[in-house]
């Protein structure tokens, strides 16, 4: 989600604010050793006055109260700082102990990480949403526990749909159809079409996975140029793009941030967004009126979600598996779940959160998303080449959509990068 919620440096992260209390050694007035953990995690808010580290301090704290003799000392960074920050800090042997991003292969691959059911408590290693457990492993361990998650939804703009007298599609044909109509009213984007270098990977595997596809096939191989593939893009290219449906600018040259700046602009009557939108809309003096459904699959039919999550990883060379799995069982409790989850206009991790946000009227604007979280689809990030293969697809997928683009070869070109090794 990372690139979900892209942000500026806070004040506080620009000078390495620490949560919670440091220390080391002894307690003094009490004698007793104390323990302390090193945590660094990634922002998601998007000022100064909303911001993690909140969130962390209210953990460390309430954690701290409960076990005496440990400490937490965490670091929030903003989210494009959080990986290079953690690998200066394992290249200089002092990992920490516990880290918050998005992503974990590369250091399970190599042993560095816990596996989860050396840390965790059988109740809160069962207590995962299991399509987001199983997601987090890598030959069928799971080293990666689940911190937030998120979903693609098809926002529409209410009014122009209105004016319009149409219904949210949830066909190809009938979205085709809706969008020519939206055109000849004078919308500028009828369906922005993101495909620019931002974050073209989710804009891709939403489309394809409504087409029949994806990234991996059922064995969890990458499959690429699958028909499905090669047929999804050629429909896009062909109807949505030929027609001038996507606006005025290319879709390889259009990124998520302005795609979703011309629908709160009122000047885009559809476009897949992440949850956060929501955010957006309302901390926003635009008062866009929205609605949100799934994005339609070739059919109608049911289709697996595009999906994301970011990760909890826990580092072995500090030594402290003991402490750090009573923070993460406390860090996984219902109550700090639910707090991550509704403040950030995220998904909960896990099962019982999950139910109980379902039945809560005041989270009612996330209960589409809700409904999605057992049928999504995550990137495979249990290969240690997807940074390569994410990279290539940013670089090209929009060629594939461009009048006169070749889906089948670019995918191919791609495909290449799902043979390297990192």
């Amino acid at each position: 989600m990372r690139r979900r919620a892209r942000i500026m440096m806070t004040m506080a992260a620009a000078l390495g604010l620490t949560v919670g209390v440091s220390g080391c050694g002894t307690d003094s007035g009490s004698g007793a050793k104390t323990t302390t953990l090193t945590v660094v995690a990634t922002n998601y808010g998007d000022s100064v006055h909303k911001n993690s580290i909140g969130f962390w301090d209210r953990v460390g704290l309430a954690f701290q109260a409960a076990h005496p003799d440990i400490r937490v000392e965490t670091k929030v960074y903003p989210a494009d700082e959080v990986d290079a920050k953690v690998a200066a800090l394992v290249k200089q042997g002092r990992a920490p102990d516990v880290v918050q991003t998005d992503s974990y292969a590369e250091y399970a691959a190599k042993g560095m990480l816990y596996r989860a059911d050396e840390l965790l408590s059988i109740s809160a290693q069962g207590s995962f949403v299991p399509s987001l457990a199983q997601a987090g492993q890598v030959r069928r361990v799971q080293y990666g526990l689940p911190f937030t998650a998120s979903t693609r939804l098809l926002y529409y703009n209410k009014d122009l749909f209105s004016r319009a007298g149409l219904k949210p599609p949830t066909t190809w044909q009938q979205l085709l159809v809706e969008a020519r109509v939206l055109k000849a009213m004078g919308v500028t984007y009828p369906i922005a079409l993101p495909l620019g270098p931002e974050e073209a990977e989710a804009e891709t595997l939403t489309w394809l996975l409504a087409g029949g596809g994806g990234y991996t096939d059922n064995s969890g191989s990458y499959a690429l140029t699958s028909k499905e593939n090669v047929s999804t893009l050629k429909w896009l290219r062909s109807s949505l793009v030929a027609e001038g449906l996507t606006g005025p600018t290319l879709p390889g040259k259009l990124n998520r941030g302005a795609a979703l700046q011309a629908f709160m602009d009122g000047k885009a009557a559809m476009v897949n967004a992440p949850l956060s939108l929501m955010r957006q809309i309302e901390d926003s003096t635009l008062s866009v009126p929205y609605g949100t459904v799934a994005l339609p699959s070739r059919t109608g039919r049911t289709v697996p979600t595009m999906g994301t999550a970011d990760w909890t990883i826990a580092f072995r060379s500090a030594g402290h598996r003991e402490a750090t799995g009573k923070f993460l069982d406390f860090l996984y409790g219902d109550k700090y779940v639910t707090q991550q989850a509704a403040e950030y206009q995220l998904l909960p991790v896990t099962t019982a959160a999950s139910a109980a946000m379902r039945q809560d009227k005041q989270y009612s604007k996330l209960w589409n998303g809700l409904d999605a979280l057992g049928n999504m689809e995550l990137y495979p990030l249990s290969e240690t080449n997807w940074s390569q293969v994410v990279a290539s697809i940013r670089a090209e997928i929009g060629r594939s959509v461009a009048p006169g683009g070749d889906p089948e070869a670019v995918l191919s070109s791609i495909g290449k990068a799902t043979r390297s090794t990192s």
